[in-house]
């Protein structure tokens, strides 16, 4: 019988401090061997194994366990302790989001259902690559900053290692698959992939599938800003200062390897002497410099700065009002600009053509009687030859 929800909530609260041991084990030896748990259990004493197994949190791997993925996963974003991935690893996802792109772009006027799954199915993949990466980076963060402060008090030619272990076979390649100028990065492929959504959205007819689209293309334009900031500091941050902890222990091994061995070598000259005064040589030229640009008067001049106009935002709601109260009208384009001019005293080219969204409503029937039958219309910066559309209320007239 399976428990409650709740109980096994309350069973992880209650024996996390055994759970974090056994996560910790895992993560060190990828399994939890039958005698460490049976030592966890027995120094803290607590009988808890047949709940593990009933909860379905470990399972059995031979005579050992391991933490279903589901648990481990909880444990490792609870207490922030990611295992890194192999860039390799995290490039998979460039394979099935390329795959399922091209199959929404071969079946976009096909099933409707199909699409809808594979645009979800593009979500999906999107996410768990944008979270590799994040895990992937509080990792390479968390070993850096170790290596720094030496918490592990490595020698220096150990920490050679390690630096150029970190950066050969996680950061530079990782930077690599997040360098949107790279032809093959999966941030270059999301790039393609958004502008194709944001027509999608804009433009696709059925509704349920129109939406779908925007809430991809919304999560794209976050990814996008994810993975810039990522990049930033694998580039700006996590580069720089683990360059900097090998080249200085590089730097560091050799001086003590000189020193163990002194007259296997020239003695280089290490120390230069120098005689430095605690004012500059050009002190005088420099004061005489800073004087002389207050001696000329100057005429300054201050100005009001210009007020910037607020941005017009077109209120479709009430135009459209005000043209539904004057139908019929024999001149659509007509009343837009006497609209605009009776509002603000000239016709603005942008509000012109926002009210011409006003055609696209519903409720309204448009006719055009003479194809040749134009009028002008004097905008703010052009002259337009619109045709003459008599415009009626469903089409009473």
């Amino acid at each position: 019988m399976k428990a409650e929800p709740k109980t096994i909530l309350n069973f992880l609260a209650n024996y996390f401090d055994s759970l974090k041991d056994l996560f910790d084990i895992q993560t060190s030896d990828n399994l939890i061997r039958k005698e460490r748990l049976q030592e966890i259990l027995k120094e803290r004493g607590e009988e808890i194994l047949p709940q593990l197994l009933d909860y379905k949190i470990i399972r059995k791997i031979g005579d050992d366990f391991e933490f279903r993925d589901t648990y481990y996963k909880l444990f490792e974003f609870i207490l922030n302790e990611f295992r890194p991935l192999l860039p390799e690893t995290i490039q998979k996802y460039e394979q099935s989001i390329s795959v399922l792109f091209k199959k929404i772009r071969e079946g976009i006027s096909k099933d409707k259902l199909i699409l809808g799954q594979r645009i979800t199915d593009l979500y999906n993949e999107i996410k768990e690559f944008s979270e590799s990466v994040e895990k992937n980076t509080i990792r390479l963060l968390n070993e850096t900053r170790e290596l720094k402060s030496n918490v592990e008090k490595l020698d220096y030619q150990e920490k050679v290692r390690k630096a150029s272990f970190w950066i050969d076979y996680y950061i530079t390649p990782l930077n690599n698959i997040l360098d949107i100028s790279h032809s093959e990065s999966i941030t270059n492929k999301l790039f393609d992939l958004s502008n194709y959504v944001n027509v999608c959205r804009l433009n696709f007819e059925d509704e349920t599938i129109r939406l779908q689209f925007e809430k991809l293309y919304t999560f794209l334009v976050q990814t996008n800003d994810e993975m810039l900031r990522q990049s930033k500091m694998l580039t700006n941050e996590l580069l720089p200062l683990i360059e900097r902890i090998r080249t200085e222990s590089i730097i560091l091994t050799g001086w003590i390897e000189f020193l163990k061995i002194p007259y296997k070598a020239p003695l280089p000259k290490v120390f230069k002497v120098e005689r430095l005064y605690p004012y500059s040589n050009d002190m005088y030229m420099n004061a005489k410099e800073y004087l002389e640009q207050f001696a000329i008067d100057e005429t300054i001049i201050l100005e009001d700065p210009t007020m910037l106009s607020d941005k017009w935002v077109f209120n479709k709601d009430l135009y459209k009002a005000r043209m539904m109260d004057q139908l019929p009208m024999d001149s659509f384009f007509e009343w837009c600009g006497l609209t605009l001019r009776g509002d603000y005293e000239k016709i603005e080219t942008d509000k012109f053509f926002a009210l011409t969204a006003l055609l696209f409503e519903e409720g309204i029937s448009i006719e055009l009687e003479d194809l040749n039958d134009r009028q002008l219309i004097n905008t703010s910066n052009m002259t337009l030859r619109v045709p003459k559309l008599k415009i009626a209320r469903y089409g009473i007239s």
